[in-house]
């Protein structure tokens, strides 16, 4: 049996490897029975649009504390929110705004004011810190103060957590569970919400999953002393998301999708959902909703 910790992973004797793949596994899908109770209204898809609300967060995360990166930072909350949030209001779509506990400090009209327009606000970590770097008690520690802050500004305690580098470390799926969160929306191991697993026992925590495809930050993010650039035009980013919510409307299944201000909120780039929104709209057939009350709707499956 090989224990030692300096082992190489070709190294590993079958407990060791399995026991790393068995930690934090997908367990039953909770997507409801097919027919027209699926998703409520008769819908034929449901749509969960979030945004990580991060600003100057991962760059203080990193020490990188130059004012032109807290520029950066800040025309997510002082120009973008405010364009999205007029569009939102236009298509009458409420979404999930995902919040650093350090950004709602900075600025604290910013959350309750998604509350107040009919959107969710969720815990997204402190400082957007790694998590995977911290044991249990940091971690624990963070989140904790994390949900305080949010329930202090908002008076709504928050139900779900995306963890602010979609990962989690040992110690992630006790503190989601010891802060009694009932969904997290960080990990990738299905198209549609299904209950997490650990080491092969049920939860009761919901997962709505991510995907780095429905995420604006692989097409659109700028870091100019790297080697990550723009690559594609806004609008054939458009046709990507067009495809997808269409693939999960075929399905009857969900359709989630990843923004942030500071990326996503340039004219030209917002324009890319505005025509999404649009698109989804004109189908007359969509659920669009929260992540928490998705969540909700499909947490009779963790009875089941």
């Amino acid at each position: 049996m090989t224990t030692d910790d300096t082992a190489q992973p070709w190294q590993w004797d079958e407990p060791t490897w399995r026991g790393h793949v068995e930690r934090v596994r997908a367990g039953r899908s909770l997507l409801p029975a097919a027919g027209p109770d699926r998703w409520p209204g008769g819908a034929a898809v449901a749509v969960a649009i979030s945004f990580d609300s991060d600003h100057e967060t991962p760059s203080l995360r990193d020490g990188e504390t130059s004012p032109g990166r807290m520029a950066q930072g800040e025309y997510g909350a002082r120009a973008a929110v405010p364009r999205i949030l007029e569009l939102l209001h236009r298509h009458e779509a409420p979404a999930s705004f995902y919040v650093p506990a350090v950004c709602a400090l900075l600025r604290p009209d910013e959350a309750p004011g998604y509350v107040e327009r009919g959107h969710e606000v969720a815990v997204h970590g402190w400082i957007h810190e790694r998590n995977t770097q911290l044991g249990h008690d940091d971690e624990l520690d963070l989140l904790g103060r994390a949900v305080d802050v949010l329930t202090a500004q908002t008076g709504v305690r928050p139900t779900g957590i995306r963890t602010p580098s979609w990962d989690f470390s040992d110690s992630t799926l006790d503190v989601v569970r010891e802060l009694g969160f009932a969904y997290d929306s960080s990990l990738m191991a299905d198209d549609v919400p299904y209950e997490l697993l650990h080491r092969g026992e049920r939860t009761g925590v919901v997962e709505i999953p991510v995907e780095w495809i429905r995420d604006d930050a692989p097409y659109l993010m700028m870091d100019r002393f790297g080697g990550l650039r723009p690559w594609m035009a806004p609008r054939d980013l458009l046709q990507i998301w067009i495809d997808e919510h269409d693939a999960a409307r075929a399905a009857g299944g969900v359709f989630q999708l990843t923004l942030h201000p500071h990326i996503i909120g340039h004219p030209s780039r917002l324009l890319v959902l505005d025509r999404l929104l649009e698109h989804i709209r004109s189908t007359d057939d969509a659920w669009i909703t929260t992540h928490a009350a998705l969540a909700e709707h499909v947490a009779p499956g963790l009875r089941d």
